[in-house]
């Protein structure tokens, strides 16, 4: 595996270029001969439709006022006024937005096979990093180990597409993106944290985490774009649950953010341990997204022009989070999304989105380490 990465013979080049010439005819504007593919997993922040095709899950967000910003207002199922995280890094890459959901692929027999050439988004809404994260709270979700199993799917088709050693290659040349966790941090506080201590939960995360991730490697993923957790006890639906006020606003939930940062340690550590045990073949970059919002929230005009950093644009009640941005609650819709931090009572705006993607495709260390997405891409 190691050798394929590191050359490209004539035989290998013959596919790839036959793909690469697909993608040009898609995504107009990224530049197909270096430009890689993505493979997308995660949750709501990178969720673009996944969970439109749930019939029984309740993280949905195909209603306006979602997606009033993305092309002719449209509701896409993205949890944001346009572009969310997923879209935004990508479209740094030279693409116009993420790749398609992998339950919206599959539905059409007759192209799926060239379209994951594509990439695919398998990120679900309400989903965590353990099996049953989102299951309570919102019922059907595609969890993290479901996903990895509908790219063991995806995997397989593209090496019958390809043939073995060119799909080798062409795996480990593309970007494997994740964000993933927080609903598992918020699950604990809802249900269990009086039973569960945080070391517990901690332990738990990073053994099904390294499962996850050390069957994707073994799936023929090198490169992985790790998204941690931002500081999710400063969101609106958190700040509601603290009885604690700051100039007479809910403050920060404490708890959520120690288990966030707690949460970047744990995985700082797993990644780097998986680095030596798969002899330096498993590369990251693992982007400090607490440390990025945190200084968002703390100076918010200065970075990013932000007026508001405390109540969600769009929504209904106490900041606005009391009731969902859906149209059918006849929410507060603020006029200006951009002044705005987070769209909703958990999620941020499209502009906080693409301040965070920036940051993970050409920032440095210590807030993406140990290289940042761009270099990760070019290695």
């Amino acid at each position: 595996m190691a050798k394929l990465c590191s050359s490209c013979n004539l035989l290998l080049l013959v596919p790839l270029l036959f793909i690469s010439a697909l993608g040009a005819l898609q995504y107009s504007g990224a530049n197909s001969d270096q430009t890689p593919v993505f493979f997308i997993f995660g949750d709501s922040t990178f969720d673009v439709g996944t969970n439109n095709n749930l019939l029984n899950s309740g993280a949905k967000s195909n209603f306006p006022y979602n997606g009033i910003d993305f092309a002719n207002s449209t509701p896409t199922g993205r949890f944001s006024n346009g572009f969310n995280t997923a879209d935004q890094i990508v479209r740094l890459f030279g693409y116009e937005k993420s790749p398609q959901p992998y339950l919206t692929l599959v539905q059409d027999p007759s192209t799926f096979k060239t379209n994951i050439l594509h990439g695919v988004n398998f990120a679900s809404g309400g989903a965590g990093i353990l099996d049953a994260t989102g299951n309570q709270t919102y019922g059907e979700v595609v969890s993290m180990g479901q996903q990895v199993q509908q790219f063991q799917l995806v995997q397989g088709n593209i090496t019958e597409v390809l043939g073995p050693d060119a799909a080798a290659h062409f795996l480990c040349k593309s970007l494997f993106l994740i964000s993933i966790g927080s609903n598992d941090i918020f699950d604990h506080y809802r249900y269990n944290r009086d039973t569960v201590s945080q070391q517990q939960l901690m332990a738990s995360l990073n053994s099904t985490y390294y499962a996850h991730l050390k069957n994707l490697f073994n799936l023929g993923a090198r490169k992985f774009g790790i998204v941690s957790i931002p500081p999710i006890g400063c969101c609106p639906y958190a700040r509601l649950q603290n009885t604690t006020t700051t100039g007479g606003l809910p403050g920060c939930l404490t708890e959520l953010n120690d288990d966030a940062q707690a949460f970047q340690l744990m995985v700082a550590s797993l990644l780097e341990g998986l680095k030596y045990e798969l002899n330096h073949e498993f590369k990251y970059s693992l982007g400090d997204v607490y440390t990025m919002t945190n200084i968002m929230l703390g100076n918010p005009g200065k970075f990013g022009g932000f007026k508001d950093a405390v109540m969600a644009c769009c929504g209904k009640g106490q900041l606005n989070a009391k009731k969902p941005c859906n149209i059918s609650e006849n929410p507060n819709l603020c006029p200006n999304r951009s002044e705005y931090v987070f769209w909703d009572m958990f999620h941020p705006t499209e502009h906080a989105a693409g301040l965070v993607a920036e940051t993970l495709y050409d920032g440095f260390s210590p807030i993406v380490v140990p290289m940042n997405f761009s270099q990760l891409a070019q290695i």
